[in-house]
C-alpha cells in the first residue's frame, strides 16, 4: 500500500482533495475558497482602514467573524471546503466502488486520510517538540476536516442513498437534542454560551492540551459531529452531479432549488437552536450547506454548462494545491518574500492606499506565484 502523504507527479485530476475528472467548477470554487484563506479578505481590511469608505467597512465587516451568535460572509469559508471534500467523494471513491475494489481496503485509506489530518493539524497549531503536552492545541481546522470528512466518506462508503439522507437528518436532530436537553453541571440544560454549554464542557473533560479559548475551542471535538453534515450534503450533491440523465440546466436548478430551500429552514431553525459558528449548530450546517449548494450551482452553470472557463485558470491554481497553501505559511515566510520583491516599489508611494493594497497584492501574488511554479513542475500534496 503506497504512503497516503506523498508529493506527486500525477495529473492535477488527482490534486488535494481527492481525484476529480472533469469538473472544473469544483477545482475552481476549492481555489476561490482558499483565495479568502491565503489572505484575500485583507483587501477590504485594507481598503476600509485607509479610504474609511462605508461600502468597503460594510465589506470588510463580512470578512471577520462573530463573538458568538450570528453569521457573516467570512464563516462560509471552513465549512464549504469540507462540502467540496465532500462533492469530489462520488467521483473518486464511487469510480474505485465501480471498479470492484474491495470495500475494506477503500476504508483503510479514508481512516488513515482523516488520521493524517489531524496529525497535520496538531503539528501545524503547535509546530515539532516545541511544546510541552499540556501546553498543545490539539483541535485545528485540518482535524476537524480530516474526522468529518473521514466519517461522511465512510457513510458513503457503507450506507444506501437512502440511509445516508436518514444519517444527516439524525446527526442534525440528534446535536440539537444533546446540545438543549442534556445538563451540564453548574449551568442546566439548554443554555449555549460560552461556558455553559454541553459541546465546551464535553471538550474541557476529555480533549487533551489546551483549549483556545480557555474554556471552549471553535474546532473542538463534540461540534466535529454535526461538521459530518456538511460533508454529506457535498456527497449528496456529487451524486446528482453524476447523473448522466439530467441536463445541465436541470442540475443547476436543483443545486439553487435546495440551497435556497436550506438557508430557509436554516434561518427557520435559528428561532430555536441560534446560528454559531463556534458550535457548529444544525442551524449554521443548514445555512452553510444551502450557501454552499449556491456557489456550487453558479459555479457548475458559469464553467460547466456555459463553458466560460477563461478565468478559471487563477484559482485552480490555488485550489489544487489547496492543503499545501494553507499550511504552507506555517514555514514559508511569505510577508518577508513580497517586502523582498516589491517593497521597493511601493515605497516609491506616498499613498496609505496604494501602499496597503499594494503590499496585500504583492503577498498574494507571492503565494500565488509559489503554487503556479509547483503547478508548472506537476507537483500536487496529496493526502
Amino acid at each position: 500500500m503506497p504512503n497516503p502523504v506523498s508529493v506527486t507527479q500525477a495529473e492535477p485530476a488527482v490534486a488535494q482533495p481527492a481525484p476529480i475528472k472533469r469538473l472544473l467548477s469544483l477545482d475552481t470554487l476549492r481555489g476561490f475558497d482558499m483565495f479568502w484563506i491565503m489572505g484575500g479578505e485583507e483587501l477590504f481590511h485594507v481598503l476600509a482602514k485607509t479610504t474609511g469608505w462605508g461600502w468597503a467597512e460594510s465589506v470588510a465587516h463580512q470578512f471577520s467573524h462573530p463573538d458568538w451568535n450570528g453569521f457573516r460572509a467570512y464563516d462560509l469559508i471552513f465549512p464549504l471546503f469540507l462540502f467540496m471534500a465532500g462533492v469530489s467523494t462520488p467521483f473518486s471513491i464511487g469510480s474505485r466502488l465501480a471498479k470492484g475494489d474491495d470495500k475494506a481496503l477503500i476504508a483503510r485509506k479514508i481512516i488513515s486520510r482523516g488520521l493524517i489530518l489531524v496529525v497535520l493539524g496538531i503539528i501545524y497549531n503547535n509546530g515539532l517538540f516545541t511544546k510541552a503536552f499540556h501546553d498543545m492545541r490539539f483541535p485545528s481546522v485540518l482535524g476537524r476536516i480530516g474526522l468529518a470528512g473521514m466519517f461522511a466518506q465512510l457513510i458513503y462508503l457503507y450506507a444506501r442513498p437512502r440511509t445516508q439522507y436518514g444519517w444527516f437528518v439524525g446527526i442534525l436532530l440528534g446535536y440539537w437534542a444533546c446540545m438543549m436537553l442534556i445538563p451540564v453541571p453548574g449551568c442546566g440544560a439548554g443554555v449555549l454560551t460560552m461556558p455553559c454549554n454541553l459541546a465546551s464542557y464535553i471538550d474541557r473533560m476529555v480533549v487533551p492540551g489546551h483549549l483556545y479559548k480557555t474554556i471552549h475551542d471553535p474546532e473542538g471535538l463534540f461540534s466535529t459531529i454535526p461538521a459530518i453534515g456538511n460533508a454529506l450534503l457535498g456527497i449528496f450533491a456529487g451524486m446528482f452531479l453524476q447523473k448522466s440523465v439530467k441536463t445541465g440546466n436541470r442540475k443547476t436548478a436543483w443545486l439553487l432549488g435546495a440551497g435556497a430551500g436550506l438557508v430557509l429552514l436554516g434561518y427557520l431553525w435559528n428561532f430555536v437552536f441560534p446560528i454559531n459558528k463556534n458550535l457548529w449548530t444544525s442551524s449554521f450546517v443548514l445555512i452553510t450547506g444551502g450557501l454552499s449548494l449556491l456557489l456550487l450551482g453558479l459555479f457548475y452553470w458559469i464553467i460547466d454548462v456555459k463553458g466560460i472557463k477563461g478565468w478559471t485558470f487563477f484559482f485552480t491554481i490555488i485550489g489544487m494545491n489547496s492543503i499545501l497553501i494553507y499550511l504552507a505559511g506555517a514555514f514559508i515566510d511569505f510577508e518577508y518574500a513580497a517586502r523582498f520583491f516589491f517593497g521597493g516599489l511601493l515605497s516609491l508611494s506616498s499613498s496609505d492606499v496604494v501602499t496597503g493594497l499594494g503590499g496585500v497584492l504583492a503577498f498574494l501574488a507571492v503565494k500565488w506565484l509559489f503554487l503556479y511554479f509547483l503547478y508548472r513542475k506537476k507537483t500536487f500534496l496529496r493526502v
